[in-house]
């Protein structure tokens, strides 16, 4: 958990100008996680989440809405993308689940967090064009 408060430190620092950050949340040790959001995210009542997924020991990106209204318009328009692909139902807490890192090596926490952040780097741009090319 010190580390996902470290890498939300780090990260909020890197994208300072381009998003803003919410709190590190620990759920009952099946999750720890915090959220990342921009004005556009904002006005669509979503947000990026960062999450360390305890069970499968790995990290992910989460892109969440605010409730469950929302959560049910935008699983409609991502369930069939490519960041979906073989899932049938909701994720639940979800709209759309990515795999960062699998298998994080944390004897080797520079490299884990370069790695977080270039997938980040790769992925956030390629979904929020999605959403924005998508979106009434």
């Amino acid at each position: 958990m010190k580390y996902v408060s470290n890498l939300k430190t780090h990260l909020s620092k890197t994208y300072t100008n381009r998003f803003s950050f919410g709190n590190v949340f620990s759920g009952y040790m099946d999750y720890t996680y915090f959220y990342f959001f921009n004005d556009y995210l904002r006005a669509h009542k979503l947000r990026f989440g960062i999450v360390f997924n305890h069970k499968k020991v790995r990290f992910e990106l989460w892109l969440m809405g605010q409730n469950t209204e929302v959560q049910k318009e935008y699983w409609e328009l991502l369930k069939s993308t490519e960041w979906n692909e073989g899932r049938t139902t909701k994720p639940r807490y979800s709209e759309l689940k990515v795999i960062l890192v699998d298998h994080p090596n944390f004897d080797q926490l520079n490299n884990l967090t370069q790695s977080i952040e270039k997938e980040i780097d790769k992925l956030v741009p390629i979904i929020l064009e999605f959403l924005k090319n998508n979106i009434q």
